[in-house]
């Protein structure tokens, strides 16, 4: 039995939860993952609901697999950090799950108290809030979205019974996590800045709540999303007391384990790729980043959905994109997040539904290979049977514009939609064309945010994407910069949340640390546990450049018709 100490981060996802077990040189000891059980409403595709319950459980199993596999004993736990999904949580005051499906129910006790992020429920919520002009749309891009936290607490609020909703209280679930593992309500600034309307250095606005119908929270104190300024902490450092002695028996860890304040799995994300080093044709970089180098870094996380985040010292405003949020990972710094609604999910959605789905499967099978290999291999077919040099040049007259679940950044319009043989041959095309669309619209988010005062020079990818290395080699050939691929693609996140828990331990030994000490200290361990990545040049020759080019020349166009078309129909409509 090993005696060094360990460290454990826990990410919630949008179908699983998993536990890493981590060591302080951030190489993972072991890790587990649980799925989650996502409720749809088969009269309503916008409803997307999960259960706190559910999760709680799914982390409990993680994380003593976790210390069972690396034979690990609780008191070698020396902290533990989450992440989740920017997802709401509702309870009631004594932390009891709260019903947020609409009918009967609605209010009541019970699990299904989740609105996953990816519910479309409050579009009309989501439009009176943009209709205010309040400053607190000045910091998510200049336009609200829907999948945020408070236009989905204002349509519970329109649909609640008054004392119903008087009682509950609401989360964003990374911090609700924190809350359900210490029984300390201190929110994270990660959480209540990104998600929760609280402007950076101004704090909740009276005026906004007011004007939307959330009053109440005005006239409590905002008790129920937070409470009063003093309440949030910034990432990493403790929270509370650490582990309760009912979820330490709950997840076989000792109770007042250090618990280190919560993030968004985006950020997580970032904490776990951007201080890394980089190989290069096989040889490591000598460059050891600084703090400031995190600037030119771009953290993409790319699941089911992809964030893309970037720090600046001073705030940068960007139409379109969510931001600036002061103090969200480091006190003093800046960030902003663009995202894109489905890419994950789109190229299974473009894969699973086309008629050659079956054959592919069966062939993937009979290789024991993975459909994208063998996608990959008849895309090198088909250049070679029609003389062409690149995937790009192969699928030149084919346009696929990619929002089939709205925009989020940097147009920030959840009414964007796509417009698009019956063979292999026909999939492998459409598979390259929707690569290529994710990879064409990554370029449309960075080049706006270099526009407007960023300087991006590299992208660090993380989640299940950064195994696809043909979707890697598009984006730093189509966007035209590095991207470095983590270690371990799956692992970057939980390893984000285990350096949370590390900070929390260190800094509850020390006291009290100014905000120059504490950016010291987590840049200190993301560098010290981040392990080495791989880095993809572009590569692109003139010819692929220039219809890469050609490409995105297209699909900017493709956004301002779609917007005349939709204008134009809704004019007739009239």
């Amino acid at each position: 039995m090993s005696s060094e100490g360990y460290y454990i981060g826990i990410d919630v996802g949008t179908g699983s939860v998993r536990a890493g077990l981590v060591k302080p040189d951030g190489s993972i000891a072991a890790i587990s993952t649980e799925a989650t059980q996502t409720f749809r409403d088969p009269d309503d595709h916008r409803i997307f609901e999960q259960s706190t319950t559910d999760i709680w459980n799914g982390i409990g199993k993680t994380i003593k697999t976790v210390l069972k596999e690396a034979n690990v004993t609780p008191e070698q736990v020396k902290g533990l950090g989450f992440d989740a999904t920017c997802s709401l949580a509702v309870t009631d005051t004594n932390g009891d799950p709260v019903v947020v499906t609409g009918g009967a129910d609605l209010g009541q006790n019970g699990d299904r108290n989740i609105i996953l992020w990816a519910d479309h429920r409050a579009e009309e919520e989501a439009n009176l809030i943009n209709g205010t002009g309040s400053k607190v749309l000045d910091y998510v891009g200049g336009v609200m979205s829907l999948e945020m936290e408070i236009p989905k607490t204002l349509w519970l609020k329109r649909r609640m019974k008054p004392e119903l909703f008087s009682r509950c209280q609401f989360f964003d679930l990374p911090d609700f996590l924190s809350y359900r593992a210490t029984g300390d309500n201190t929110r994270s600034t990660c959480s209540v800045t990104c998600k929760c309307s609280y402007v950076p250095d101004l704090g909740w606005q009276p005026d906004f709540f007011t004007k939307i119908g959330l009053k109440e929270f005005v006239d409590n104190n905002y008790k129920q999303i937070g409470g009063a300024d003093g309440n949030i902490l910034t990432a990493g450092l403790p929270v509370g007391h650490g582990l309760s002695k009912r979820a330490a028996e709950e997840l076989g860890l000792l109770p007042g384990t250090p618990v280190g304040s919560a993030v968004i799995d985006a950020y997580a994300g970032w904490l776990g790729t951007v201080a890394a080093r980089f190989t290069e044709n096989g040889k490591l970089s000598d460059f050891v980043p600084s703090l400031n180098e995190s600037r030119h870094r771009l953290a993409a996380c790319a699941g089911t959905s992809t964030c893309h985040i970037v720090q600046s010292k001073e705030g940068v405003f960007v139409n379109g994109v969510w931001g600036p949020y002061k103090g969200a990972v480091f006190p003093g710094w800046w960030m902003n997040e663009g995202g894109q609604s489905s890419t994950g999910q789109l190229i299974d959605f473009m894969i699973k539904t086309h008629p050659a789905h079956g054959q592919l499967q069966q062939l993937a099978q009979d290789k024991n290979t993975s459909i994208h290999e063998v996608l990959h291999k008849e895309l090198h077919k088909l250049c070679a049977e029609y003389k062409v040099e690149s995937f790009t040049e192969l699928t030149k007259d084919m346009h696929f514009y990619p929002d089939l679940h709205g925009n989020r950044s940097p147009i920030a319009d959840p009414r964007m939609r796509g417009s698009l043989d019956d063979g292999l041959s026909d999939l492998a095309r459409k598979y390259n064309l929707t690569l290529e669309a994710i990879a064409l619209q990554t370029r449309h988010i960075v080049d706006e945010m270099n526009s407007k005062g960023h300087a991006i020079q590299s992208i660090y990818m993380s989640g299940g994407q950064a195994k696809n290395s043909h979707l890697m080699q598009l984006f730093a050939d189509t966007i035209g910069i590095p991207v470095v691929l983590p270690k371990s693609s799956g692992a970057a996140v939980v390893l984000g949340a285990a350096m949370l828990g590390r900070f929390a331990s260190e800094a509850g030994k020390v006291g009290k640390l100014t905000e120059e000490e504490q950016c010291e200290a987590l840049w200190n361990i993301m560098v010290d546990m981040t392990p080495t990545g791989a880095l993809v040049a572009p590569a692109a020759s003139p010819k692929e450049k220039r219809l890469l080019e050609a490409k995105y020349k297209i699909f900017r166009e493709s956004i301002e018709i779609q917007k005349r078309w939709r204008q134009e129909m809704e004019e007739a409509a009239k």
